[in-house]
């Protein structure tokens, strides 16, 4: 099997003949680990199956003061302490100032010139574009998070055409990246925290439930398959998101989710992506209980395929370089 073929299966919930994976890193582990193995080159030869494309366009970020970088809807990232993201620093969008803020331009062409070129060259790959900080995350970044909260109860108009304007943007996008052939999109948009919702159940159903069905409804019009990366505890939500044609739910965390209990309750419906804890495993067990819990959840999660296999994040800093060697043995020795 290709990867591609690979990861079909499962998400046909087909048992491959090896389950699939997919490692990424925050830039200190990957620095760690090209100095760990040697090799600045070493995550070309890890074995991932999925080959991820992205939408910003060209030049889409700048340095606007020293370690502060502008996105492409002037939002504003402190980078001093988080290289990767940063912390946002700035308020973009207020209930005075929506009708005359400007979204970027989703025609502009750069967005996805090399696509074409990009999935050509990986034919073997299961090709998925990333549409990040793809709803509530958005309206946040650009409103500040404890006002986009408050407006969810104070200044519901305010929320609703903030949220309703991010969702066109994304729509238009949906649009183009679905032309090319790609086999999926990702969203990403984290309502959870290690408890629950940030927003609590009734907000999400009545401000994110409607917007993202009708987006994962544009993009499985368009034959491809639908990713959800929700960071925290959102278990509560797996069957209303299978309902809204959710496929994959990522990162699937193992310290507040039971995925073993997700698997027997929702494993027929719903695929998972993820489950290698970054939070314990990886910078605090030793090499032998990295490898014992992947064995575990290939075996588990795996059966019957609905599993992509991944640490539940982007590996970070903490993680210890040779867990992250012994995690990488585990998966390509299946």
């Amino acid at each position: 099997m290709t990867n591609r073929e690979r990861v079909l299966a499962s998400l046909d919930h087909r048992q491959p003949d090896r389950i699939p994976y997919n490692i990424r890193f925050t830039e200190p582990a990957r620095q760690a680990m090209a100095e760990y193995y040697g090799d600045p080159d070493f995550e070309s030869k890890l074995g991932n199956c999925l080959h991820i494309l992205h939408t910003e366009p060209a030049g889409s970020w700048r340095e606007v003061r020293p370690d502060i970088w502008e996105d492409q809807f002037g939002v504003q990232w402190d980078r001093s302490i988080d290289r990767d993201i940063g912390n946002v620093c700035n308020v973009s969008v207020t209930p005075g100032s929506l009708a005359g803020f400007r979204l970027p331009d989703p025609d502009e062409p750069t967005r996805f010139a090399d696509h074409a070129a990009l999935i050509a060259s990986t034919p073997g790959q299961f090709h998925v574009t990333d549409l990040g900080f793809s709803l509530y995350e958005r309206a946040w970044t650009l409103a500040g998070m404890e006002n986009f909260l408050v407006a969810m109860v104070e200044e519901p108009a305010f929320a609703d055409a903030l949220l309703d304007r991010i969702v066109e943007f994304n729509l238009a996008i949906i649009e183009k990246a679905c032309a090319l052939p790609i086999d999926a999109m990702m969203f990403g948009d984290d309502w959870g925290q290690q408890r629950g919702l940030l927003m609590g159940p009734a907000a999400w159903r009545r401000f994110i439930k409607p917007r993202i069905t009708r987006m994962y409804g544009a993009v499985k019009a368009r034959g491809k398959r639908v990713f959800i990366h929700s960071c925290g505890k959102v278990d509560e939500l797996f069957p209303e998101l299978i309902e809204a044609g959710l496929d994959v739910f990522n990162p699937f965390q193992p310290e507040v989710i039971d995925v073993y209990d997700a698997k027997r309750r929702y494993g027929e419906r719903l695929s998972f992506y993820g489950g290698i804890s970054t939070q314990k495993t990886l910078p605090y067990g030793s090499t032998t209980d990295v490898k014992d819990e992947v064995k575990r959840l290939l075996a588990a999660i795996g059966k019957d395929g609905g599993y992509i296999a991944s640490p539940a994040h982007d590996v970070p800093r903490d993680a210890k370089p040779e867990n992250v060697a012994a995690m990488v043995e585990a998966l390509q020795n299946q």
